[in-house]
């Protein structure tokens, strides 16, 4: 049986595949934290950064990963982003991305 952290890695795992074999995505840092927040996926490509969240779901019982994403995640997710803009002195883009993963496979979408 395997513990929560594990499953999220597995779903981080599969994530990160996807967004370097089918988009071409650097990945630049996983499960990067301060005391203040944290970031499954820090990725780049263009010069533009994304910054993933991941939410596995093996089993639609209780709706994709899309559903679990509610406005104080999506406020969490801003914060985390820009503190990660500030404490690393990016000047480029950035962008905010949802990863939904499933046994179906693994769906994008923009914030």
């Amino acid at each position: 049986m395997k513990n929560t952290k594990q499953i999220g890695d597995y779903g981080e795992d599969i994530a990160c595949d996807f967004l370097k074999k089918s988009y071409g995505y650097q990945i630049i840092d996983r499960n990067w934290k301060n005391k203040y927040c944290e970031i499954d996926i820090i990725a780049e490509k263009n010069k533009v950064i994304y910054f993933v969240e991941v939410k596995y779901r093996k089993t639609a019982e209780y709706g994709d990963g899309f559903e679990a994403i509610h406005h104080n995640k999506l406020n969490k997710l801003k914060f985390a982003a820009e503190n990660w803009v500030y404490t690393n002195g990016w000047e480029h883009d950035y962008q905010i991305l949802i990863a939904s993963v499933s046994p179906d496979g693994v769906e994008i979408s923009e914030i």
